[in-house]
């Protein structure tokens, strides 16, 4: 009897990125950040200071058609978004073949003020109605395809930190599943008072204080068809997830990047990089310290983070960012490893292979 052994399908690949943040727009602005003489190894951030995306007015970004009542955490998703088409103007000839997957937990500012002007306007129902729909966390992904006229599917993940990560898998998924022929994917985050006030709710018994930041971080995922050998390719070959108790949210950490590591066939010793999520207080020491085991401290250490603080729901789209943005060896391909904990147990770890990238025939 002959056995048929089953050839495992090619990984989709990102073909293009861009991101909104405080270090600037674009990816150029962002490889910057993470070169051994970058910002990101000399700086040393205060406690209690914010990162905001410097000069970020959604009027004056988008036009005052359609964001009178537009939260901060759509809008940069709309203007990153809107970035990455112009730069890949190609990448729009099918809007109903393009999904749209974008991880966030929406606007607490928006939330807040909605529920505000409820309790203390005349009545209950004196609100401003165009405030609604920021009030759920899908309004940012839904704006981001009606204003760019992208028709295919439209998902929104609210996981936390981890969201970027799962809204990668998902849209693996959907190439994998032919529900798409391509996917924006990507992470959004705002800073606004509401959200600094809710950070300080944490309890951290080592009193630990962060640098808030905001920005967003959008990947063009495509199938795995034949590209150009002078356009930067990352194969993403694997995401897994695990659930930790709150109590000890990095736990489950070593045994996601071990399933990982099994799932892609990948030695830890093949990995170049491995970037953690640098979370506050003793869930970003726990991370730490499993990947210093795991890898080693030269591999950990090998990327350092876009000095930015703390995003939230984009922290892992902007690990990945990081991820694609840091210089590599040219010759062979790169092993990455991305993982991210949050606060509340989920754990989240992607296998990333970067493509040298060769100088075009004359």
């Amino acid at each position: 009897m002959r056995t048929s052994v089953r050839t495992p399908a090619p990984p989709p690949v990102i073909s293009a990125w861009t991101a909104i943040s405080p270090l600037g727009v674009g990816d150029a602005a962002h490889t910057g950040a993470t070169r051994p003489d970058g910002p990101a190894h000399r700086e040393t951030r205060p406690a209690h200071t914010v990162h905001p995306v410097p000069d970020f007015d959604p009027r004056a970004v988008l036009g005052k058609a359609g964001t009178r009542a537009m939260d901060r955490v759509s809008a940069l998703a709309i203007a990153t978004v809107g970035h990455l088409l112009r730069e890949h103007p190609r990448d729009q000839t099918d809007p109903a073949g393009t999904a749209v997957v974008l991880a966030t937990n929406g606007s607490p500012q928006a939330m807040r003020d909605f529920t505000r002007d409820s309790l203390l306007a005349g009545k209950p129902f004196h609100v401003n109605p165009a405030v609604i729909p920021s009030g759920v966390p899908n309004c940012a992904a839904g704006l981001v395809a009606i204003w760019h006229t992208l028709t295919g599917p439209n998902t929104t993940i609210s996981m936390g930190r981890t969201g970027g990560l799962s809204a990668l898998g998902y849209a693996r998924r959907l190439l994998a599943n032919h529900r798409a022929d391509r996917v924006i994917v990507g992470a959004t985050e705002e800073y606004s008072p509401t959200r600094a006030m809710l950070e300080l709710q944490h309890d951290r018994p080592d009193n630990t204080c962060t640098t808030l930041g905001e920005g967003c971080a959008v990947f063009l995922l495509e199938p795995p068809a034949p590209h150009p050998a002078d356009r930067p390719v990352t194969d993403v070959l694997c995401v897994t997830h695990r659930a930790s108790p709150a109590s000890d949210p990095a736990a489950q950490l070593p045994d996601c990047v071990r399933d990982a590591l099994n799932h892609c066939r990948i030695r830890p010793e093949q990995v170049w990089a491995a970037l953690g999520s640098h979370a506050a207080g003793e869930p970003g020491r726990r991370e730490q310290q499993a990947l210093d085991d795991l890898f080693g401290t030269d591999v950990t250490h090998r990327i350092p983070p876009l000095p930015m603080g703390d995003t939230a729901s984009a922290t892992s789209a902007f690990q990945i960012a990081a991820a694609l943005a840091a210089p590599v060896p040219t010759t062979a391909d790169t092993i990455l490893a991305v993982t991210t904990v949050d606060i509340t147990g989920t754990v989240a770890c992607a296998i990333l292979r970067r493509r040298p990238v060769r100088a075009p025939q004359p």
